[in-house]
């Protein structure tokens, strides 16, 4: 199990690693380009071969990329779909040339319509997107909190979209908060066993290839995605030990989103409490 966190990438995307560093990160996300915009940084082959010498002189890996927060293959507007498929298929293309593990993105909101009404479409983009991108590249899907009518805040609408691409380059990022707003009580030894459980049963534990790791600011099924620093929220310390613990996450890595003691992202602090848990689970690398 690797700890690390998503980093900043301003100013070029090998500053990602020198960032990570400060923090103590063994694996790190970044955005490719702002994730709030459909503005796209096109990145010289120059700071694409810089990316890659800097991970290899560091060992910080894997690298993750995340999607833009605009994406939204849910949608009945298909001006949106086609720039979401369109900034999907961006996204992918740099994950190729960087050499990262994928890119993480949120599926989208259905606004009310229904997981089943808009699964056809989220699947014939998710296929347009793998079709128009390198092999070596990763689409990973995130689970959702369950507001505003995500998609994905249940294991069965992820397996369900898996199972209908049906590619090997379609993967699963877990968030824990993201689960724990959902429904799922990953924060106690039975709860977080129902929750393997039922993963397994329907998306599949090997589909599983990062952990957003994230305390709640809002109570278990709150509905809510709302992060908090490890330990300050509601799965708490002991909760992060269960997930920690627990063989499904032995060989997962872990990355950061919360807020940070400063209100600045993931920091030294968060990623020092991660690693103290891993060496008190005994999972250390």
């Amino acid at each position: 199990m690797k700890v690390g966190a998503h980093v900043s990438a301003s100013g070029g995307l090998a500053n990602a690693f020198d960032r990570a560093l400060e923090i103590g990160a063994e694996t790190i996300q970044l955005y490719g380009s702002p994730p709030q915009s459909w503005r796209v940084n096109e990145h010289s082959d120059a700071d694409v071969e810089r990316f890659r010498a800097r991970g290899a002189e560091t060992g910080i890996e894997p690298a993750f990329i995340h999607g833009a927060y605009l994406v939204n293959l849910a949608t009945a507007d298909p001006a949106l779909l086609s720039r979401s498929v369109g900034r999907l298929k961006f996204s992918l293309k740099l994950c190729s040339r960087i050499g990262a593990g994928g890119v993480i993105f949120h599926i989208g909101s259905h606004k009310g319509s229904g997981f089943e009404a808009v699964l056809g479409q989220i699947v014939d983009s998710v296929r347009a997107v793998l079709d128009a991108t390198p092999d070596d590249s990763r689409l990973i899907l995130e689970n959702s909190a369950g507001m505003g009518g995500s998609v994905g805040s249940k294991f069965a609408e992820l397996g369900a979209i898996l199972r209908q691409v049906d590619s090997p380059r379609v993967k699963v990022c877990l968030d824990t908060q993201h689960s724990y707003a959902a429904g799922y009580d990953v924060a106690s030894a039975e709860g977080l066993e129902a929750t393997v459980e039922e993963f397994e049963r329907e998306v599949g534990l090997d589909a599983l290839v990062a952990v957003h790791v994230n305390d709640s600011k809002i109570p278990l099924a709150g509905g809510v995605d709302r992060h908090e620093n490890i330990g300050e929220g509601q799965i708490g310390r002991d909760g992060f030990l269960t997930i920690i613990r627990h063989p499904a996450f032995r060989a997962v890595p872990f990355l950061l989103e919360v807020p940070g003691s400063e209100g600045k992202g993931p920091d030294k602090e968060n990623v020092d409490i991660l690693r103290e848990l891993r060496r008190e689970a005994g999972a250390d690398p």
